[in-house]
């Protein structure tokens, strides 16, 4: 019975403490991407484009760094291929996405601190989050072997249905704000939007509760 509910979660793509090691990343993010815009603000830089780019990447970004470190060691160690694995190759691929479509905003003249600017700190923050989860679909894909039954897994499967939720809520949140008259003029105001923004602690969290609910009920199946 344990080893028939230990390939089921196998199949789910949610293994032993992985999820709970990726979750506590993005904190570090956070921290980083605050402390960074108050020594900005305080040494005159609070309109520095360059000085946004590095806090939005650092508050919206930062744990993408550590998780695709935690893909590398999981890859390096061998074994089977994981969900957790998957989700964090793509998040570090996703990273650089706003760096593009940020710089690119600028050089096309769109106002980066007004309602129109309000899609720049989504992908800052969500950016990563979309690479994460289209990473984990074609994983499931390449396992199940068709569209459909990787779909079937999809719609099931906790930690992918709580990114997408993220990934369609935190726009309209953006936007709401901008339109009720937020502005990010200073770079602390820009870690706190791409912050708030920043939801993608909720998937690994799920994840982690998800692993841990098995896990009992693996102990009361024995």
């Amino acid at each position: 019975m344990a080893d028939r509910d230990a390939e089921e979660r196998e199949l789910d793509g949610i293994e032993n403490e992985e999820f709970s090691e990726i979750v506590v990343y993005t904190g570090a993010g956070f921290v980083g991407g605050l402390l960074l815009g108050i020594v900005l603000d305080a040494m005159g830089f609070e309109g520095s484009a360059i000085g946004q780019w590095l806090v939005r990447t650092l508050a919206g970004s930062g744990e993408s760094v550590m998780e695709g470190a935690f893909a590398i060691r999981r890859r390096l160690r061998g074994g089977v291929a994981s969900m957790a694995e998957a989700y964090g190759w793509g998040k570090l691929i996703g990273m650089a996405t706003p760096w593009v479509i940020d710089w690119g905003s600028r050089l096309a003249g769109v106002d980066v601190y007004g309602v129109e600017g309000f899609y720049i700190p989504f992908f800052y923050a969500l950016g990563d989050q979309i690479g994460g989860n289209l990473s984990s679909t074609l994983f499931l894909r390449r396992r199940e072997g068709s569209w459909r039954a990787a779909m079937g897994v999809y719609v099931r499967h906790p930690v992918l249905l709580a990114s997408l939720s993220v990934i369609l809520i935190v726009p309209v949140g953006l936007l709401t704000a901008r339109l009720l008259g937020f502005s990010p003029t200073t770079q602390v105001f820009t870690a706190l939007e791409t912050i708030t923004a920043n939801l993608c602690w909720v998937p690994p969290l799920v994840g982690w509760l998800h692993e841990r609910r098995a896990r009992r009920t693996t102990r009361r199946a024995v």
